[in-house]
């Protein structure tokens, strides 16, 4: 067996997700032009007519009045896992590198960070893995990165907020019925 097939088929793999994300952002579109209500679209997805807004909205600016930036931020996926690479590893100065001025100030040094870290430890026992495909979406001004966490306890999600300039405005390990 060659062994490039593998990534080949891992390729192929991803090219067939990005295909069906794009044919079910252009069905929700149709679904709201048609005139059907978030709530109705949430329910066909499964989950909550917030969450399938959050997902697939296209929210207007109360501020302008224009339509709300629905750009993720390039690199937001891979440094969201690189964060909590860095804190499975307890490469704590590492983690504080992108953090904003409100978030610096929350998590003022290393030791900060090792706090968090130790305190969530206690509530979920040991990190065991990231899993899963990690999910970016825009809200508001931030792109926000879920991802799917192993715990000795069970399943949290991560999740990290990026300004547009990509600091870290936000830092969470949540519940999974919290991510949807």
């Amino acid at each position: 067996m060659d062994g490039t097939e593998p990534l080949r088929s891992l390729a192929k793999a991803l090219a067939a997700v990005r295909e069906a994300e794009s044919r079910l952002h252009d069905a929700v579109d149709a679904a709201r032009d048609a005139g059907h209500s978030w709530s109705e679209i949430g329910e066909v997805l499964g989950t909550t007519r917030q969450a399938a807004f959050q997902r697939f909205g296209r929210p207007i600016d109360p501020r302008t009045g224009t339509p709300m930036n629905a750009a993720l931020l390039p690199g937001a996926t891979e440094a969201a896992v690189a964060l909590f690479v860095n804190l499975a590893e307890g490469n704590w100065d590492v983690v504080r590198r992108d953090f904003d001025a409100r978030v610096a100030e929350a998590l003022p040094d290393a030791a900060a960070v090792a706090g968090a870290w130790a305190a969530i430890a206690g509530t979920f026992g040991r990190y065991e893995e990231h899993m899963g495909t990690p999910r970016a979406h825009q809200l508001g001004d931030y792109t926000v990165v879920d991802i799917p966490l192993r715990f000795e306890v069970g399943e949290q999600v991560g999740r990290v907020s990026f300004s547009a300039d990509g600091k870290v405005a936000g830092l969470f390990v949540i519940p999974p019925e919290k991510a949807s």
